[in-house]
């Protein structure tokens, strides 16, 4: 991968392929104090508003910058590694490769928490173990004062819901979820009802003294993978058969249609809204019911599979930050006269993770 000039004008070259670059989009890149913001590094000008017609007068390529002139009197220095990355990286998050895992998973991403712990290496290292394995688990994390906010925001920002900014996980009378209950939980997403739903979650354990109430993972990219390997019919049906999620309580009603298994524009595994308590199948052909009906019940079989899942108990000061598009999610019954087991949780995005990843990159030079 590097950079070659040809007769005023500019060339990406990748593994025997050469292509030019637009001097238009070099233009755009111009970075002197006059043109670029130091600190917000956005434009001071309108790209919209130059000529059509932009054009390279004079260049000149060193082993770290590129000069060029352009026809209308701008002059800029460019980084080559720079223009480099732009070509290689164009969302390096997405570069971050899956790993697959299932019961046999030992090692659980765990980081102590620190003092700073936002803005040093650890907390970059914890976020790339995120995107890998879908979760990461933080222990000593402050318990007063709902810390839990402090923690999201330095992170990126809250996502609020009608549940609240965040919101208490124990058991209490009319509960409007069956997480405010002591019963079992299966694997399932959260918000599956809503568009977009939350993409991470983050639970943090303030006090457990109970037996039971085991928290629980799957991860549903690997079990979306094994099925699409070994029931490809019904991996089929899942990613194409749009369904109704609905959630209703005295104040709310939600509801947004999508597939259960959803893919990017590539094919590739993207998301997997699973809440069988909360979907509803539209209408079809008997034979494609019997088609979809079939396939769910298998699906649901691997996500409940001792097989796929992990089991584990949050102890007091354990935050747990979780791929809501990725993973699922569940616990154990407990016995609520045992004591108290009380959780807090709420909800950030992606852009989140994706932002507080790439200043610390930065920062790093990592």
């Amino acid at each position: 991968m590097k950079i070659e000039l040809s007769s005023n004008k500019v060339f990406f070259e990748n593994n025997g392929s050469k292509k030019e670059i637009h001097p238009f989009w070099l233009r755009e890149r111009v970075n002197g104090e006059n043109f670029v913001d130091k600190g917000t590094q956005q434009r001071l000008f309108d790209p919209t508003e130059l000529k059509k017609n932009i054009q390279i007068n004079k260049i000149n390529l060193s082993e770290k910058f590129l000069e060029i002139s352009f026809n209308d009197g701008v002059q800029t220095k460019l980084e080559v590694q720079d223009i480099l990355r732009e070509f290689s990286n164009i969302n390096e998050i997405k570069f971050i490769k899956k790993i697959k895992w299932d019961s046999s998973l030992n090692n659980f991403n765990n980081f102590d928490f620190e003092e700073n712990i936002f803005e040093n290496k650890k907390m970059y290292e914890a976020l790339i173990n995120f995107y890998k394995f879908g979760f990461v688990i933080f222990k000593n994390v402050p318990t007063k004062n709902n810390f839990i906010v402090n923690f999201a925001n330095s992170i990126g920002s809250i996502r609020r819901t009608n549940f609240g900014e965040f919101f208490n996980v124990k058991s209490k009378p009319n509960p409007n979820d069956l997480a405010y209950t002591s019963l079992s939980l299966a694997p399932h997403t959260d918000n599956p009802y809503r568009n977009p739903v939350p993409c991470i979650q983050l639970l943090h354990c303030i006090e457990n003294k109970v037996s039971g109430g085991l928290s629980t993972l799957v991860d549903g990219y690997t079990v979306t993978e094994k099925l699409k390997d070994d029931f490809p019919d019904y991996y089929k049906i899942l990613t194409e058969t749009k369904i109704r999620y609905q959630f209703i309580d005295q104040n709310v009603f939600l509801e947004d249609w999508a597939e259960m298994i959803q893919l990017d524009e590539n094919g590739i595994f993207k998301q997997v809204r699973f809440s069988p308590r909360l979907d509803f199948v539209p209408l079809m052909d008997k034979e494609k019911l019997e088609l979809y009906y079939s396939a769910r019940n298998k699906i649901s079989e691997l996500f409940n599979s001792e097989k796929y899942r992990i089991k584990f108990k949050l102890m007091s000061g354990d935050l747990l930050m979780m791929d809501n598009y990725r993973l699922l999610h569940g616990r154990t019954s407990y016995d609520a006269n045992e004591g108290e087991r009380f959780l807090q949780g709420c909800y950030i995005d992606y852009d989140s993770t994706e932002g507080k990843l790439k200043h610390l990159k930065r920062k790093f030079n990592i």
